[in-house]
């Protein structure tokens, strides 16, 4: 369906290796270009399209209904939808869900997302995953010559510096919820509304800053620690993030990075990056805790990642950093913990917005560092650590 779901037009997607599906258009009609990844949530799909991390990404929800539960303004994790395209197999003819206020389709549409539904998704969802994520389009103006040329035209995600244009342009303050216990910064390349939101709950006041911030910046006004969010785009091409961390794990502040910050923290500290196959996105992703031993089910949205060794730490100019987590898909690397500092990041997304809630007690492993640090006791992540949100967290 399209426009307002009474009239029906033809949609194209166009892969840059050639290969065409053909259906119908879904949300808004016209052209539409990025780089096609799949999504392997079987809910979330509003949190996914409101995700500043998928930026310039045309997203194949691998579920094969998508809009049964609607929209409503309570799910946005952001201002608005990043997608650059939206592939869905079956799209829900009305929602049906106490908390909806309007249709998928119609918010589709109303934020301009050019989508296609009726297409095969599994078959699509193999293709990335054998050639790997690659450039597309969505058309219902073009053919397929026409649109193939308008992709292979358009600009890859390496290289891509994409964090300065989903970040806030001004700071703004998420204040904490009851007796205010910390006040951290946090590097906006990215970030989604639930991350201060839990942070909050936590007696933490959180001070966001646009992604071109400083380290001056970041640990003005006496900040207890500092937080990299999430974004998109490709972590080699955010020096200006990689300077400012570097200027935080001098200051020897407490420092907490997911995903997109678990890449900056890991280039920082003068590791590389590299681009994955097809990329880890959705919500049951197990990860293993290498320092406890446990096994978590994770929330993922990357397609990069941290090229460092698993048999070994790595000798840093901030002190030895290890693994700390690894992918149990590929082993791929989804945690780092410097041994004698007060940092630490992950590849996953512990705010799980949406997603399983596994990887929630990471906030109060951040929470007990800034604890740490401000009691003067030593302030090297610990092995083990009773978390305040009074779980057991390695």
């Amino acid at each position: 369906m399209a426009g307002n779901g009474s009239t029906v037009s033809e949609a194209l997607l166009v892969l840059e290796d050639g290969r065409t599906f053909r259906g119908e258009a879904y949300g808004a009609v016209g052209t539409t270009v990025g780089e096609a990844v799949f999504s392997t949530g079987m809910t979330g799909y509003q949190e996914t399209l409101t995700d500043p991390s998928y930026a310039r990404q045309i997203v194949v929800m691998t579920a094969p209904h998508i809009g049964n539960t609607g929209v409503n303004a309570e799910d946005d994790e952001s201002r608005r939808m990043w997608v650059a395209g939206f592939v869905v197999r079956d799209p829900a003819r009305r929602p049906a869900n106490w908390r909806a206020t309007g249709s998928l389709d119609d918010e589709l549409v109303a934020q301009g997302v050019v989508g296609i539904s009726g297409i095969d998704t599994r078959a699509l969802t193999r293709h990335l995953r054998d050639r790997g994520a690659m450039r597309a389009g969505i058309s219902t103006e073009l053919d397929a010559e026409q649109l193939l040329a308008r992709v292979t035209a358009s600009d890859a995600m390496t290289g891509a510096d994409l964090a300065p244009l989903v970040s806030a342009s001004d700071p703004y303050v998420v204040p904490a919820v009851g007796e205010k216990r910390f006040t951290v910064a946090a590097l906006d390349l990215g970030i989604k509304t639930a991350t201060p939101r839990y942070l909050a709950e936590l007696g933490v006041e959180t001070h966001v800053l646009p992604a071109t911030a400083t380290a001056e910046d970041l640990l003005a006004h006496g900040v207890d620690g500092v937080f990299i969010s999430n974004g998109p785009g490709d972590p080699a091409a955010a020096d200006y993030a990689v300077a400012a961390v570097r200027g935080v794990l001098e200051a020897r502040r407490p420092l907490f990075g997911i995903c997109f910050g678990n890449q900056i923290l890991g280039r920082a500290l003068g590791l590389g990056t590299y681009k994955l196959r097809f990329g880890h996105r959705g919500l049951n992703q197990p990860v293993l805790d290498r320092v406890s031993g446990t096994v978590r089910v994770t929330s993922h949205n990357h397609g990069f990642a941290v090229d460092a060794p698993l048999d070994r730490p790595v000798d840093t100019p901030f002190g030895p950093v290890e693994v700390s987590h690894v992918g149990l898909n590929d082993d791929v690397v989804e945690g780092l913990r410097l041994v004698d500092a007060p940092a630490f990041s992950v590849q996953f997304h512990p705010e799980a917005a949406a997603g399983p809630h596994d990887a929630n007690p990471l906030f109060g492993r951040f929470v007990d560092l800034m604890t740490a640090s401000k009691d003067g006791a030593a302030v090297t992540p610990p092995p083990v650590v009773e978390s305040t949100t009074g779980e057991k967290e390695a």
